[in-house]
């Protein structure tokens, strides 16, 4: 490896290479296809961006025809991928241009005109380019498809078919995944050259390898979530909770909410510069916290000890992912707790997960306002309790003395520890009253679900590959309008790209998608309804503004 290379490996603190970055980084450097498995947070990124940043070398940036493409599943990680890039290449002069949904694309054209040796780009926007005459891929030398099966499960695979027949035939290709079901085997044998194969383990999680962490979970509406989290928070009283959430927004949003509840709360997410997230980690370790809201890409590497609960907002969507959040607390010979909050869709996800584990995961009610009060009460007795036991209250007691003379003395301390107990808990009263639906009201069998028939007006719209998305439950979605259908040659692809990456949506949330000839229908989860139609009506789908609305069965 270049001198300028280790010499900004050595000032970043690199030490050691993780598995897959031994196995990777010599094959990449001698050109070789490569085939990698591994889980995500296994050092991926470094795996392949130092062996392309070796192999750039000194070339000079062509415009508009890079060196290096480098595809992947979301905005999110478009970002993190280039900010690594840029951060290993500070010695070299590389020039590194992302490119992805929600970003103005005069910006990414002038970026791409002005010369960029490599492009981190997710699928969707990276074809947009193509078909513009925007990118071009002759000079192309390496081709890199990061997080392959999420791409899969996004509905990209046309895409990526699409891209990879615009690459020159004599180019280096590199495919990670954490998992390799037969549409990557496909893909891998179409594409790729004798390639290096890899594969770095999993840890495998067995019974009692996640000790001293108490697992609850709640079954929650998407819509009650913050609420209920609310109320299991109070009860938890945590030193410090770790809170994961799906996307930076929905990080945003909760933190927001959070603090109107009184905890002392702070961000972190991918969209935050490295000042901002040194400034979060040094209040969260000076016990200057009581939450701390992320996404899994932004929370990679917090090792804090005092971190005692950690909370899924949403379950995880995978079983090692959950594994992985839960072990940061309960270490040090302390208890952890780790807790869930299910929607009744995601039920199957939370079985997967003690499949995995060989762990069973309690279900609890979510607390009742008078739980809540109840707990509060027992926390401000606790607090008066430690102040009696210091003995240095003699200053107050003047006061008591003369109250006493015109009061009964526990009418007096009656309205002191009210004093205290209002002082410590703030103004939630009206949150903690809204009705949350108990568990009981989903075992009841659904009646109201969605009539495909069409007869809520105009023509059935044919019901696309890839529908069946919905979860059993549908009282919590909702079916939007897009005016786009198969006369623009839409595809499902196109509107969970555009949904997933435009609006910041798990694509696993998306139920049926319908494409007729002038219009499409997508079946979205009520909480992402007004994000996703402000995010289509700003952006463009197959080059095109179209309208989007929620569906009311009327078709033009």
């Amino acid at each position: 490896m270049g001198k300028e290379l280790l010499a900004e490996l050595a000032a970043l603190g690199y030490e050691e290479p993780t598995p897959i970055q031994k196995a990777a980084i010599g094959p990449l450097i001698e050109g070789r296809d490569l085939l990698g498995q591994a889980a995500t947070g296994t050092g991926k990124t470094a795996a392949f961006a130092l062996p392309v940043l070796q192999r750039i070398g000194k070339t000079k940036a062509v415009a508009n025809k890079p060196f290096a493409l480098i595809l992947v599943p979301t905005r999110e990680l478009a970002v993190q991928v280039s900010e690594a890039f840029h951060k290993y290449s500070k010695r070299l002069g590389t020039s590194v241009v992302p490119i992805y949904g929600g970003q103005e694309f005069r910006r990414q054209i002038i970026g791409l005109h002005r010369g960029a040796h490599v492009v981190v780009a997710t699928p969707g926007r990276a074809l947009d380019h193509l078909r513009r005459e925007t990118l071009d891929l002759s000079g192309l030398q390496t081709v890199v498809l990061d997080e392959a099966d999420e791409m899969l499960d996004m509905g990209f695979a046309e895409d990526l078919e699409l891209i990879l027949e615009s690459t020159p035939k004599e180019r280096q290709t590199a495919l990670f995944s954490a998992t390799l079901p037969p549409r990557i085997a496909s893909i891998a044998e179409r594409h790729l050259k004798n390639p290096a194969r890899i594969l770095i383990p999993r840890d495998k999680a067995t019974k009692g390898s996640i000790p001293k962490v108490r697992q609850t979970a709640y079954i929650v509406p998407r819509a009650h979530k913050t609420a209920a989290l609310g109320r299991v928070l109070d009860l938890e009283s945590p030193t410090l909770a770790l809170v994961f959430c799906r996307t930076r927004i929905d990080v945003d949003e909760l933190a927001d909410r959070l603090v109107g509840r009184g905890y002392r709360v702070e961000s972190l997410h991918g969209g935050m510069s490295q000042v901002e997230r040194d400034r979060v980690m040094k209040r969260a370790r000076g016990n200057l916290l009581d939450l701390l809201v992320a996404t899994d890409v932004a929370a990679r590497g917090i090792d804090i000890d005092h971190l005692s609960h950690v909370v899924n907002f949403d379950v995880p969507a995978s079983p090692e992912s959950y594994v992985h959040r839960i072990g940061r607390t309960g270490r040090a010979g302390r208890e952890g707790v780790a807790i869930t909050l299910v929607d009744p869709r995601e039920h199957r996800l939370l079985r997967n997960i003690e499949f995995l584990t060989k762990q069973k995961i309690a279900i609890s009610t979510v607390p009742t306002p008078l739980d809540v009060k109840a707990r509060r009460l027992d926390l401000t007795k606790g607090s008066i309790r430690e102040l009696i036991q210091s003995g240095a209250n003699d200053g107050f007691r003047v006061v008591v003395e003369t109250l006493s003379a015109e009061f009964d003395v526990m009418d007096v301390a009656a309205a002191a520890v009210r004093m205290a107990h209002e002082a410590s808990v703030g103004d939630v009263a009206q949150e903690d009253e809204a009705h949350i639906p108990t568990m009981e009201s989903f075992a009841r069998p659904s009646h109201g679900k969605f009539d495909k028939s069409g007869t809520r007006g105009g023509p059935r719209a044919p019901k696309a590959p890839n529908a069946g998305r919905r979860p059993n439950n549908a009282r919590d979605m909702v079916r939007v309008y897009i005016a786009a259908g198969t006369r623009m040659g839409i595809r499902p692809a196109d509107l969970v790209g555009a949904i997933a990456n435009e609006a910041d949506v798990n694509p696993r949330g998306i139920g049926d998608i319908e494409i007729a000839e002038a219009f499409s229908i997508v079946e979205l989860p009520e909480g992402d309804v007004e994000r996703v139609i402000t995010a289509l009506r700003r952006t463009t789908i197959r080059g095109r503004k179209v309208k989007v609305h929620r569906d009311n069965g009327i078709r033009r």
